[in-house]
């Protein structure tokens, strides 16, 4: 595993779980982790991070709208 350290400025009133998920979310979002993985990076539970994820704007749905609306059409 990697260790990543990031100098962040006083004013900046957050902690390192907060920083752990946004990262985890982000990566998520892009594609880049797992849920699972996701949840690992940001030391919770895969049903945490589900029920979290909202709360910084990250869709637990990794599904493109163009690909719903095609499903849609086709049923």
């Amino acid at each position: 595993m990697q260790t990543l350290q990031i100098v962040l400025p006083d004013f900046l009133d957050t902690d390192n779980r907060e920083i752990s998920f946004i990262l985890a979310s982000k990566l998520y979002e892009t594609g880049r982790l797992s849920m699972g993985q996701a949840a690992e990076v940001a030391g919770v539970s895969k049903r945490t991070f589900m029920e979290l994820a909202g709360n910084y704007g990250v869709s637990i749905f990794n599904y493109p709208a163009e690909d719903i609306e095609t499903d849609f059409k086709n049923a």
